[in-house]
Protein backbone atom coordinates (compact mmCIF):
# COMPACT_ATOMS: atom_id res chain seq x y z
CA UNK A 1 0.00 0.00 0.00
CA UNK A 2 1.50 3.51 -1.15
CA UNK A 3 -1.31 6.22 -1.17
CA UNK A 4 -0.07 8.81 -3.01
CA UNK A 5 -2.77 11.55 -1.82
CA UNK A 6 -3.47 11.79 2.04
CA UNK A 7 -6.70 13.53 3.08
CA UNK A 8 -5.89 14.38 7.17
CA UNK A 9 -9.40 15.67 8.49
CA UNK A 10 -8.90 17.69 11.54
CA UNK A 11 -7.00 20.53 11.14
CA UNK A 12 -5.73 21.18 14.97
CA UNK A 13 -2.15 20.57 16.43
CA UNK A 14 -2.20 16.74 16.10
CA UNK A 15 -3.36 16.89 12.74
CA UNK A 16 -1.36 19.63 11.25
CA UNK A 17 1.66 16.91 13.04
CA UNK A 18 -0.18 14.33 11.17
CA UNK A 19 0.02 16.05 7.70
CA UNK A 20 3.85 17.26 8.25
CA UNK A 21 4.66 12.88 8.71
CA UNK A 22 2.85 12.24 5.40
CA UNK A 23 3.82 14.99 3.48
CA UNK A 24 7.69 13.88 5.17
CA UNK A 25 6.95 10.64 3.68
CA UNK A 26 6.53 11.99 0.47
CA UNK A 27 2.46 12.15 -0.16
CA UNK A 28 0.89 15.11 -0.93
CA UNK A 29 -1.61 15.70 1.57
CA UNK A 30 -4.83 17.77 1.90
CA UNK A 31 -5.39 19.16 5.50
CA UNK A 32 -8.84 19.43 6.17
CA UNK A 33 -10.11 22.25 8.84
CA UNK A 34 -13.08 24.47 9.76
CA UNK A 35 -10.87 27.39 10.34
CA UNK A 36 -10.47 30.11 7.64
CA UNK A 37 -7.60 31.58 8.89
CA UNK A 38 -5.72 28.71 9.77
CA UNK A 39 -6.25 27.55 6.42
CA UNK A 40 -5.15 30.86 4.97
CA UNK A 41 -1.94 30.28 6.77
CA UNK A 42 -1.36 27.00 5.99
CA UNK A 43 -1.44 27.49 2.33
CA UNK A 44 0.68 31.10 1.93
CA UNK A 45 3.02 31.17 4.98
CA UNK A 46 3.66 27.01 5.71
CA UNK A 47 3.03 27.52 9.21
CA UNK A 48 0.39 26.74 11.95
CA UNK A 49 0.95 28.91 14.55
CA UNK A 50 -1.93 28.92 16.65
CA UNK A 51 -1.22 25.35 17.17
CA UNK A 52 2.40 24.71 16.02
CA UNK A 53 3.95 27.75 16.46
CA UNK A 54 7.05 28.82 14.42
CA UNK A 55 7.32 24.70 12.93
CA UNK A 56 7.59 24.98 9.39
CA UNK A 57 5.55 22.98 7.31
CA UNK A 58 5.83 21.28 4.05
CA UNK A 59 5.00 22.56 0.67
CA UNK A 60 3.42 19.35 -0.06
CA UNK A 61 0.66 20.09 2.68
CA UNK A 62 -2.66 22.24 0.69
CA UNK A 63 -5.77 23.29 3.56
CA UNK A 64 -8.98 23.79 2.18
CA UNK A 65 -12.60 23.39 3.89
CA UNK A 66 -14.14 20.18 2.22
CA UNK A 67 -12.79 16.57 2.33
CA UNK A 68 -11.76 15.62 -1.27
CA UNK A 69 -11.18 11.69 -2.61
CA UNK A 70 -8.08 10.49 -1.42
CA UNK A 71 -5.86 7.23 -1.36
CA UNK A 72 -5.73 7.24 2.94
CA UNK A 73 -7.77 8.87 5.08
CA UNK A 74 -6.02 10.06 9.01
CA UNK A 75 -9.04 11.37 11.18
CA UNK A 76 -7.44 13.24 13.42
CA UNK A 77 -10.74 15.33 15.43
CA UNK A 78 -11.68 15.11 19.29
CA UNK A 79 -13.06 11.82 20.09
CA UNK A 80 -16.57 12.85 20.76
CA UNK A 81 -16.60 14.67 17.59
CA UNK A 82 -15.66 11.60 15.45
CA UNK A 83 -19.32 10.41 14.83
CA UNK A 84 -20.78 13.57 13.65
CA UNK A 85 -17.58 14.11 11.13
CA UNK A 86 -17.73 10.44 9.95
CA UNK A 87 -21.27 10.54 8.80
CA UNK A 88 -21.48 12.66 6.08
CA UNK A 89 -18.47 11.10 4.53
CA UNK A 90 -19.80 7.28 3.90
CA UNK A 91 -19.45 7.65 0.41
CA UNK A 92 -16.45 9.02 0.22
CA UNK A 93 -14.58 6.42 2.99
CA UNK A 94 -16.25 3.00 1.15
CA UNK A 95 -13.04 0.37 0.81
CA UNK A 96 -10.47 3.21 1.65
CA UNK A 97 -8.26 2.59 4.66
CA UNK A 98 -8.86 5.35 7.44
CA UNK A 99 -6.51 5.90 10.29
CA UNK A 100 -8.77 6.73 13.66
CA UNK A 101 -5.88 8.81 15.88
CA UNK A 102 -8.14 10.14 18.60
CA UNK A 103 -7.84 8.84 22.50
CA UNK A 104 -10.62 8.25 23.56
CA UNK A 105 -14.27 6.35 24.12
CA UNK A 106 -18.03 7.71 23.09
CA UNK A 107 -20.03 8.88 26.09
CA UNK A 108 -22.90 7.43 26.01
CA UNK A 109 -22.52 4.53 23.47
CA UNK A 110 -19.16 3.22 25.04
CA UNK A 111 -18.02 3.21 21.56
CA UNK A 112 -14.56 2.68 20.56
CA UNK A 113 -13.25 4.94 17.46
CA UNK A 114 -12.97 1.97 14.90
CA UNK A 115 -16.13 1.10 16.54
CA UNK A 116 -18.04 4.52 15.27
CA UNK A 117 -16.37 4.03 12.08
CA UNK A 118 -17.97 0.61 11.19
CA UNK A 119 -21.58 2.13 12.20
CA UNK A 120 -20.81 5.46 10.32
CA UNK A 121 -18.88 4.06 7.16
CA UNK A 122 -19.58 0.59 6.74
CA UNK A 123 -16.88 -0.84 4.34
CA UNK A 124 -14.09 1.46 5.26
CA UNK A 125 -10.68 -0.07 6.57
CA UNK A 126 -10.16 0.85 10.24
CA UNK A 127 -6.34 1.35 11.43
CA UNK A 128 -5.27 2.73 14.85
CA UNK A 129 -2.75 5.28 15.72
CA UNK A 130 -1.63 5.50 19.02
CA UNK A 131 1.89 6.04 21.12
CA UNK A 132 4.11 8.44 23.27
CA UNK A 133 3.58 12.00 20.74
CA UNK A 134 3.30 15.04 21.22
CA UNK A 135 2.19 16.68 18.21
CA UNK A 136 5.08 19.49 18.61
CA UNK A 137 7.73 17.17 19.00
CA UNK A 138 6.18 15.06 15.71
CA UNK A 139 5.86 18.50 13.57
CA UNK A 140 9.58 20.06 14.46
CA UNK A 141 10.97 16.44 13.80
CA UNK A 142 11.72 15.23 16.86
CA UNK A 143 12.32 11.28 17.53
CA UNK A 144 8.72 9.69 17.46
CA UNK A 145 8.05 5.79 17.92
CA UNK A 146 4.44 4.86 17.71
CA UNK A 147 1.73 1.45 16.80
CA UNK A 148 -0.28 1.27 13.68
CA UNK A 149 -2.85 -1.46 14.41
CA UNK A 150 -4.96 -3.43 11.66
CA UNK A 151 -7.05 -6.27 10.97
CA UNK A 152 -5.27 -7.16 8.13
CA UNK A 153 -1.10 -7.81 9.11
CA UNK A 154 0.51 -7.25 5.32
CA UNK A 155 -1.73 -4.44 4.64
CA UNK A 156 -1.11 -2.74 8.27
CA UNK A 157 3.11 -3.16 7.74
CA UNK A 158 2.45 -1.82 4.16
CA UNK A 159 1.30 1.18 5.29
CA UNK A 160 2.91 1.90 8.18
CA UNK A 161 6.16 1.80 6.05
CA UNK A 162 4.17 4.52 3.54
CA UNK A 163 4.30 6.94 6.70
CA UNK A 164 7.75 6.13 8.24
CA UNK A 165 10.27 9.18 7.91
CA UNK A 166 13.69 9.98 9.29
CA UNK A 167 12.04 10.69 12.82
CA UNK A 168 8.71 9.55 12.64
CA UNK A 169 8.79 5.38 13.42
CA UNK A 170 5.73 3.18 12.91
CA UNK A 171 5.46 -0.47 14.46
CA UNK A 172 2.94 -2.58 12.95
CA UNK A 173 0.23 -4.54 15.28
CA UNK A 174 -3.12 -6.27 15.14
CA UNK A 175 -4.43 -5.45 18.40
CA UNK A 176 -6.75 -2.87 17.21
CA UNK A 177 -8.73 -3.49 20.71
CA UNK A 178 -5.56 -3.17 22.89
CA UNK A 179 -4.31 -0.09 21.31
CA UNK A 180 -7.51 1.81 20.99
CA UNK A 181 -8.12 0.88 24.93
CA UNK A 182 -4.66 2.04 25.94
CA UNK A 183 -4.47 5.32 24.35
CA UNK A 184 -8.31 6.17 25.95
CA UNK A 185 -7.66 4.65 29.47
CA UNK A 186 -3.84 6.55 29.81
CA UNK A 187 -5.91 9.60 29.87
CA UNK A 188 -7.53 9.08 32.84
CA UNK A 189 -4.67 7.70 34.53
CA UNK A 190 -2.79 10.94 33.53
CA UNK A 191 -5.53 13.72 34.87
CA UNK A 192 -5.07 11.15 38.29
CA UNK A 193 -1.28 11.67 37.76
CA UNK A 194 -1.36 15.13 37.63
CA UNK A 195 -3.81 15.63 40.29
CA UNK A 196 -1.02 13.89 42.75
CA UNK A 197 1.79 16.51 41.24
CA UNK A 198 -0.29 19.69 41.43
CA UNK A 199 -1.84 18.29 45.75
CA UNK A 200 2.27 17.93 46.28
CA UNK A 201 2.21 14.18 47.28
CA UNK A 202 5.38 13.79 45.88
CA UNK A 203 7.33 11.77 42.81
CA UNK A 204 7.03 8.11 45.31
CA UNK A 205 3.11 8.72 45.11
CA UNK A 206 3.82 9.28 41.58
CA UNK A 207 5.47 6.64 40.67
CA UNK A 208 3.40 3.81 42.26
CA UNK A 209 0.04 4.98 40.69
CA UNK A 210 1.85 4.71 37.48
CA UNK A 211 2.47 1.43 38.43
CA UNK A 212 -0.72 0.42 39.59
CA UNK A 213 -2.37 2.25 36.58
CA UNK A 214 -0.59 -0.35 34.67
CA UNK A 215 -1.96 -3.20 35.93
CA UNK A 216 -5.38 -1.55 36.62
CA UNK A 217 -5.17 -0.83 32.52
CA UNK A 218 -4.00 -4.21 31.64
CA UNK A 219 -6.89 -5.81 33.39
CA UNK A 220 -9.13 -3.83 32.09
CA UNK A 221 -8.13 -3.81 28.19
CA UNK A 222 -7.68 -7.94 28.29
CA UNK A 223 -11.29 -8.14 30.13
CA UNK A 224 -12.58 -6.25 26.70
CA UNK A 225 -10.77 -8.81 24.23
CA UNK A 226 -6.88 -6.72 23.96
CA UNK A 227 -3.84 -9.05 24.55
CA UNK A 228 -1.82 -7.96 27.37
CA UNK A 229 1.46 -7.92 25.38
CA UNK A 230 0.28 -4.41 23.43
CA UNK A 231 0.32 -2.66 27.27
CA UNK A 232 3.78 -3.39 27.46
CA UNK A 233 4.64 -1.65 24.05
CA UNK A 234 4.71 2.00 22.79
CA UNK A 235 0.45 2.23 22.59
CA UNK A 236 0.57 0.94 26.22
CA UNK A 237 3.73 1.56 28.32
CA UNK A 238 4.97 4.27 26.44
CA UNK A 239 1.80 6.33 26.22
CA UNK A 240 1.02 6.19 29.66
CA UNK A 241 4.88 7.08 30.98
CA UNK A 242 4.65 9.88 29.08
CA UNK A 243 1.04 11.28 29.71
CA UNK A 244 1.29 10.92 32.96
CA UNK A 245 4.58 12.82 33.61
CA UNK A 246 4.87 15.48 31.68
CA UNK A 247 2.97 18.92 31.32
CA UNK A 248 2.88 18.85 27.55
CA UNK A 249 0.08 16.71 28.44
CA UNK A 250 -3.12 18.28 28.79
CA UNK A 251 -5.17 15.82 31.02
CA UNK A 252 -1.96 15.98 33.00
CA UNK A 253 -2.86 19.78 33.02
CA UNK A 254 -5.69 19.22 33.66
CA UNK A 255 -5.13 17.05 36.37
CA UNK A 256 -2.66 18.93 38.38
CA UNK A 257 -5.22 21.77 38.18
CA UNK A 258 -7.66 19.42 40.07
CA UNK A 259 -5.24 18.35 42.73
CA UNK A 260 -3.74 21.99 43.47
CA UNK A 261 -7.18 23.90 43.47
CA UNK A 262 -6.19 26.42 39.97
CA UNK A 263 -8.32 27.70 37.62
CA UNK A 264 -8.55 24.82 34.29
CA UNK A 265 -9.06 27.96 32.11
CA UNK A 266 -6.38 27.58 28.77
CA UNK A 267 -5.89 24.16 29.36
CA UNK A 268 -7.64 23.21 25.75
CA UNK A 269 -9.44 19.67 25.55
CA UNK A 270 -8.64 17.17 27.75
CA UNK A 271 -10.33 13.95 26.59
CA UNK A 272 -9.76 12.07 29.98
CA UNK A 273 -12.45 13.80 31.28
CA UNK A 274 -14.93 12.50 28.75
CA UNK A 275 -13.35 8.95 28.73
CA UNK A 276 -13.60 8.57 32.71
CA UNK A 277 -17.17 7.87 32.93
CA UNK A 278 -16.81 6.10 30.14
CA UNK A 279 -14.45 3.66 31.24
CA UNK A 280 -15.88 3.41 35.26
CA UNK A 281 -19.19 2.11 33.36
CA UNK A 282 -17.40 -0.33 31.35
CA UNK A 283 -15.37 -1.49 34.13
CA UNK A 284 -18.48 -2.13 36.09
CA UNK A 285 -19.94 -3.89 33.20
CA UNK A 286 -17.18 -6.30 33.72
CA UNK A 287 -16.71 -6.53 36.99
CA UNK A 288 -13.48 -5.13 37.43
CA UNK A 289 -12.00 -3.90 40.20
CA UNK A 290 -10.91 -0.36 39.33
CA UNK A 291 -10.22 2.10 42.02
CA UNK A 292 -8.40 4.57 40.27
CA UNK A 293 -10.79 4.84 37.59
CA UNK A 294 -13.06 5.55 40.03
CA UNK A 295 -11.29 8.01 41.72
CA UNK A 296 -10.83 10.24 39.06
CA UNK A 297 -14.66 10.17 38.82
CA UNK A 298 -14.90 11.26 42.08
CA UNK A 299 -12.44 13.86 41.72
CA UNK A 300 -13.94 15.07 37.98
CA UNK A 301 -17.41 15.01 40.08
CA UNK A 302 -15.56 17.44 42.84
CA UNK A 303 -17.37 15.12 45.08
CA UNK A 304 -14.20 14.61 47.43
CA UNK A 305 -10.92 16.16 47.58
CA UNK A 306 -7.38 14.48 46.16
CA UNK A 307 -5.99 13.94 49.74
CA UNK A 308 -9.42 12.17 50.85
CA UNK A 309 -9.37 10.16 47.42
CA UNK A 310 -5.61 9.18 48.34
CA UNK A 311 -6.39 8.25 52.19
CA UNK A 312 -9.09 5.70 51.07
CA UNK A 313 -6.82 4.08 48.46
CA UNK A 314 -3.89 3.51 51.23
CA UNK A 315 -6.82 2.22 53.54
CA UNK A 316 -7.75 -0.34 51.05
CA UNK A 317 -7.36 -4.30 52.51
CA UNK A 318 -3.67 -4.78 51.83
CA UNK A 319 -2.81 -7.97 48.78
CA UNK A 320 -0.78 -9.45 47.10
CA UNK A 321 0.83 -7.38 43.53
CA UNK A 322 -0.58 -8.34 40.48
Amino acid sequence: MRPEHVAVIGAGAWGTALAQVAALAGRDVTLVGRDAAVIAEVNDRHTSTPHLGSAILSDRIRARGEVPEADLYILAVPAQASRSVLAPLRGLLMGRPVVLSAKGLEAGSLRRQSEILAETAPGAHPYVLSGPSFAVDVALGRPTAVTLAGEDAEATSALAAALAGPTFRLYAADDIVGVELAGALKNVYALASGAVEGAGLGASARSALLARAFAEMTRLIVAMGGEAHTLTGLAGLGDLTLSCTSSQSRNYRHGMALGSGRSLAGIGLAEGVATTPVAKRLAGQLGIDAPLIDAVDLLLGGLTTINDIVAGLMKRPLKREN
